[in-house]
Parts: C-alpha cells; structure tokens; sequence
C-alpha cells in the first residue's frame, strides 16, 4: 500500500455515504483532509471521529457548491489557511427523479447546480492555486449513468456526462502545469437505497452486472486514494469505471 502522509485533501460532499468512506479511506493512509458538505451536523460528528482517531490536521467548513459565490469565500479561507491543496474530490451530488414529462425546472436546475455547475465551481476555485504551485490533482466523481443514460434520470445522466466533459477538457488545459485531471464512474453501489430494494427489484438490478454483486463505497475510495498517490501521477484525462462490468 502507498501513503499519503503531508498530501492535503479537500474533498466535497464529504459527510456522508461515497464521500465519507474516501475521507475516512484517505484518514487511514495519512492525508490531512479538508471535508466539505452542506450538513454540518454530520460533518462535525466525523470530524470529531477522525480527530479521535489520527493525528493529522482536518478542517470541516459547511458548503452548498451549487452557490458559486459561497464556494469562492469557502476557498478563499481554505487557501488562506494551507500553503498548498494537492488534491480537489468533487464528489457532492444529488438526484431528483422523474420522468421528463413530468419532470420541472427546479428539479432540472437543482441537480444541474448541485452536481455539474458545483464541479465546475470548485474546479476553478482550485485551479488557480495549482497553476501558481504548478502540480495538483483534481478527481471528479460522476456516474455509470453519464455514460448509458437511464429512464427517470435526464437531469442527472446530464449532469453526469457534463462532468465526464469537464474532466476531459480540464486535463488537457491543465496538464502543462503539471496538474491531473481524472473521472470515476462508479455503478449501482450498496447504499440505504440498494438495501431497502424488494427481492425482485434487487435481482433485477444484479442482473445487469456481470460481476453479480453490488459495489461497496470502499470500491470507490480504494481508487480515489490511488488517484490521490504519487503512483498515479502518469494518468490524467481518464474515465475509471467502477461498476461490475456493466459497461462492457
């Protein structure tokens, strides 16, 4: 295993499922961390938890990405406070299903702000900082479903293949200061929603996955923490599916 002793992390929508297992993912291998999420209750009870726990520095601030002005003042103090960010994981996300038809503006705008509009807020709050030290690393999270659509999910498959976009343009812009820009696409993981699932909806589900299982949120840390590491620092512009094989 690799350690990531003096990296200094920020990562968003940190306070709970995939987000909170990167950050206590990273914790363990060292990495001073800066948690970001819009529930500051939970975020304070991790914070507590890792502090207990590890030794290194953590810093919790309370932040909605989609406000933009809220995300520069957010970043602002964290620049202020830390003489170098090695890496941003924009992870903060949301959902708000429904089929088109009956589908209205505010949930359209809502997950459009939250989770393509956010990235792209952060990635710039960030960028400038990488340019001036010239290295850094930036992980975008997105979803399986930016690349295969789904029904009930146009507002979220177009978030996420936005994402998949700014990725991909953000490392070819960047990559001559030395900085890498990387996407995962993680698939149908084991969350509250999976669990509560009928018998015949969960086979469903598994029957589209080769491998016949259900991801865990530790699949999708084990990766960011990898892509966190100096053994990553040759990859950048990549789209990393987690996902069982149902891309294939």
């Amino acid at each position: 295993m690799f350690n990531l002793k003096d990296k200094y992390i920020i990562v968003t929508g940190s306070s709970q499922g995939i987000g909170k297992t990167i950050v206590e993912e990273l914790a363990s291998l060292g990495a001073n961390v800066i948690l970001l999420s819009r529930n500051e209750t939970k975020l304070i009870s991790l914070v507590n938890k890792l502090k207990n726990k590890y030794s290194q520095n953590f810093k919790h601030y309370k932040l909605d990405v989609s406000i933009e002005d809220d995300v520069n003042e957010i970043f602002k103090k964290i620049l202020t406070e830390f003489d170098k960010i090695d890496t941003l994981i924009n992870n903060a996300g949301i959902t708000s299903d429904n089929i088109i038809v009956r589908m209205n503006s505010t949930q359209w705008n809502d997950v459009i702000n939250t989770n393509l509009n956010g990235s792209f807020y952060c990635c710039k709050a960030i960028s400038k900082k990488m340019i001036k030290q010239n290295f850094g690393n930036i992980i975008n999270i997105s979803s399986i479903i930016g690349l295969t659509g789904n029904k009930g999910q146009c507002n979220y498959a177009a978030s996420k293949a936005g994402i998949i976009g700014l990725t991909k343009s953000l490392a070819k812009e960047l990559a001559p200061k030395n900085i890498t820009v990387n996407n995962i696409n993680p698939g149908y993981i084991k969350t509250e929603m999976t669990d509560s699932l009928n018998s015949n909806n969960k086979d469903i589900f598994l029957d589209k996955i080769p491998l016949k299982r259900f991801g865990s949120t530790k699949d999708i840390a084990n990766i960011a923490a990898f892509l966190c590491s100096d053994m990553s620092n040759y990859i950048t512009g990549q789209n990393i599916n987690i996902d069982g094989g149902i891309t294939i």
